[in-house]
């Protein structure tokens, strides 16, 4: 088959679904010798990508920018002479044609149960967009099975049309890491170990306010670890700064951004816990990654977050401050736990891994039904 894969993304922005499209690309050219792979990639600003060095992966550049308004015509127009056996649209959003079978990935219908969490311009352009996808897509891949739910529930796609296809995370987060390379990171960051740490763009889903105010509440109850915010500025994101200011709590929250690959793994090695209270992930890539970090994890029971925890995770509801308060505290102040925590998590993060991601998507692009 010739296959299509659009990378465009990943020179748009960089975020999950960018390293998914990436990683997803290096366990396939692993897996797969056979097929003929065209990865289309948009780089008219001078910014290379090579794929692969696999010789059945091709580079091909297209003038289409990731996420333009004409973008579903415009790249028709491109692929139709690609001849494409299928086109796998990694941000969901296929052509109107281009291919004889267009395979999206979902990876979460936020927008639709949290429409306030977005701004007018971000609710239009997911709203008009999504419907339309899942109708044109011929097959849909879900990273986790809420969102493949939330599809067929919300959406009205037939089961047989959405497969979960559970993501993994960069191999980076299962290395071991010298004490001197964390020590040397936490000391450029000034944060000592133990710390309380929370990664994601900072946007209303994430409902920091309210772990905000639990951590006022542990601080009243004597635990001294700072809070590390660690993530760029989303949308709508000032009431997250108004809590820290009204609390008085500005000298002991901290907000890092550009954090990424080996110096995001020496937080994770150096927390004493990561916080993930989300109203709704798709995945939720941090938990994952920072349980291959051997870093204790709590999230929100909310979504795919209990899918990637395992049921030995610990799941707290996203509006109980109290029960944040509470686990926090235990998790930073029992050793037994933290050490079962730690044997657990590893344990699970174990289970995802970006070959059976490329084996279940690779069936998916060979599935003629």
């Amino acid at each position: 088959m010739v296959i299509g894969i659009d990378v465009r993304l990943p020179f748009y922005q960089m975020g999950g679904i960018s390293q998914y499209t990436i990683f997803l690309i290096r366990a396939l050219a692993a897996l797969d010798g056979e097929n003929r792979y065209l990865v289309f990639h948009h780089g008219r600003d001078g910014r290379t990508y090579a794929p692969s060095s696999a010789p059945n992966f091709q580079r091909k550049d297209v003038w289409t920018p990731c996420h333009h308004w004409l973008e579903r015509w415009t790249l028709a127009a491109e692929l139709l002479p690609r001849r494409l056996d299928v086109l796998h649209s990694p941000d969901f959003i296929p052509p109107a044609v281009g291919a004889r079978r267009r395979i999206i990935t979902v990876h979460d219908l936020n927008f639709l149960y949290y429409p306030q969490f977005l701004t007018a311009a971000s609710r239009r352009y997911y709203n008009d967009q999504i419907e339309w996808a899942v109708g044109a897509a011929d097959a849909i891949s879900a990273d986790s099975e809420a969102t493949r739910q939330d599809l067929i529930e919300r959406l009205a796609v037939p089961p047989d049309k959405v497969t979960t296809i559970p993501l993994a995370a960069n191999p980076l987060y299962g290395q071991v890491f010298a004490e001197t390379a964390v020590s040397a990171t936490l000391a450029e960051y000034n944060l000592p170990r133990g710390f309380i740490l929370a990664v994601g763009t900072l946007e209303p889903r994430k409902n920091y306010p309210m772990l905000i105010q639990a951590y006022a509440r542990l601080r009243q109850r004597g635990v001294d670890a700072p809070l590390v915010l660690v993530g760029g500025k989303g949308w709508l994101y000032e009431e997250i700064f108004a809590e820290i200011e009204s609390l008085q709590l500005g000298n002991h929250v901290h907000h890092l951004t550009g954090v990424f690959d080996e110096k995001l793994a020496h937080l994770y090695w150096g927390a004493g816990v990561l916080v993930t209270p989300s109203h709704y992930e798709g995945f939720g890539l941090p938990a994952l990654e920072a349980m291959h970090s051997g870093c204790p994890v709590i999230v929100s029971n909310r979504a795919s977050l209990p899918e990637i925890v395992g049921p030995q995770g610990m799941m707290l509801d996203p509006d109980d401050v109290e029960a944040w308060v509470y686990g926090i505290e235990r998790v930073l102040t029992d050793g037994d736990l933290r050490q079962k925590m730690t044997a657990d998590g590893r344990l699970q993060a174990q289970t995802f891994t970006w070959e059976r991601t490329a084996r279940m998507t690779l069936a998916l692009y060979e599935n003629e039904t």
